[in-house]
């Protein structure tokens, strides 16, 4: 299941322009989905522990 969520992580932050046709030229789309991530892996971690 990681690694789906790995997969499309990184589709959507490569190809999410065209996928979704966002317009974000100074990428604040991709600042959000990248921090989004982030703080998924922070507390998935977290509840493991």
């Amino acid at each position: 299941m990681a690694g789906l969520a790995m997969i499309m992580f990184i589709a959507l932050f490569a190809f999410g322009n065209q996928f979704v046709g966002w317009d974000d030229p100074a990428g604040h789309v991709q600042l959000a989905l990248f921090t989004t991530f982030l703080f998924g892996i922070i507390c998935g971690y977290r509840v493991r522990t």
